[in-house]
C-alpha cells in the first residue's frame, strides 16, 4: 500500500492570534489535495486556537512534549494534556532544541515514548550538522539518533521521521534532491534492518530544511521522499503549493 504524502508546518516561535488565524483561515479556504496529510505545529498557546478554528481534515501538532505524565515540570507540557486537548501530533528532536536547548538523543527518545504512548503521532527529527556531513557522518549521526528510539519502542506505526539537515533548516541551502533521497533511502534501510520490514516499508520518511514552493515538486518525485516538514514557508501563503507538491 502506498504511504499517504505527510506535509507538516512547524510555525516555530513565530505568530500572534491575528497573523495565525489568517494562516487558518487561508489553509480552510485552499483547495488542498485530498491525499496529502496536512499537519500544522503553531506555538503552544496557539494550539487550542488553531484546534478550533481549523477544517476538518487538518490535524494539529504541538512543537514540544515532555517525557513525565504530569507533576513538578515548570513549562512543559504532557501527551496527557496536548490529546485532552484535541492535539493529535507532536515534534520531537527538531535540531534547533538538541542544538539550543541541549536536548540529548536519549531524552528525545524517552519523550517519543511518553508521547506514542499516550496516543499522539510523533514526528521525530533527525539530521546532521554541515561538519559531520563534510566529514562523511552523515547516515551515522542520522541512525545514532533513530537508534536512541528503538531502545525505547518497536512501535513504529504512530511516527513519521523527518530528515532536516541542520545546515539547510532557516539558511536558504537545501539538500540536493539526490543528497535527500540517499538519506532517506538509509533510512529505510535501517528501519528494515533494525525495526521490521513492515516499519521499513509503512513509516514516510519527510525531507524538512528550506523546502519552499520552488523546490517541492522535484524532492516530492524521489521515491523515499513521503512529505514535508516546512518551517518558515509554513507561515505564507506558497505552503498551500507545497502541500498540492504531488498533486
Amino acid at each position: 500500500m502506498a504511504r499517504q504524502f505527510f506535509v507538516g508546518g512547524n510555525f516555530k516561535m513565530n505568530g500572534t492570534i491575528k497573523s495565525i488565524q489568517e494562516i487558518i483561515r487561508n489553509l480552510n479556504d485552499a483547495k488542498l489535495d485530498p491525499k496529502t496529510e496536512v499537519v500544522i505545529a503553531p506555538p503552544a498557546l496557539y494550539l487550542l486556537t488553531a484546534r478550533e478554528a481549523l477544517r476538518q481534515g487538518i490535524e494539529v501538532a504541538a512543537q514540544n512534549v515532555f517525557d513525565k505524565p504530569n507533576g513538578a515540570f515548570t513549562g512543559e507540557i504532557s501527551a496527557e494534556q496536548l490529546k485532552d486537548s484535541g492535539v493529535t501530533w507532536t515534534l520531537t528532536g527538531h535540531s534547533e532544541r538538541r542544538v539550543i536547548l541541549a536536548e540529548g538523543d536519549e531524552f528525545i527518545a524517552r519523550k517519543t515514548k511518553a508521547a506514542l504512548d499516550g496516543g499522539l503521532g510523533v514526528i521525530l527529527c533527525v539530521g546532521e550538522t554541515l561538519e559531520q556531513r563534510e566529514d562523511n557522518k552523515t547516515i551515522e549521526v542520522v541512525t545514532r539518533q533513530l537508534k536512541a528510539v528503538a531502545e525505547q519502542t518497536k512501535d513504529w506505526s504512530k511516527v513519521v521521521v523527518a530528515y532536516e539537515p541542520v545546515w539547510a533548516i532557516g539558511t536558504g541551502k537545501v539538500a540536493s534532491t539526490e543528497q535527500a533521497q540517499e538519506v532517506h533511502a538509509e533510512i529505510r534501510k535501517w528501519l528494515s534492518s533494525t525495526i521490521s520490514k513492515e516499519a521499513s516499508e509503512n513509516t514516510r520518511i519527510i525531507y524538512g530544511g528550506s523546502v519552499s514552493e520552488k523546490n517541492c515538486r522535484d524532492l516530492a518525485q524521489q521515491a523515499d521522499i513521503d512529505g514535508f516538514l516546512v518551517g518558515g514557508a509554513s507561515l505564507k501563503p506558497a505552503f498551500v503549493d507545497i502541500i498540492n507538491a504531488k498533486a
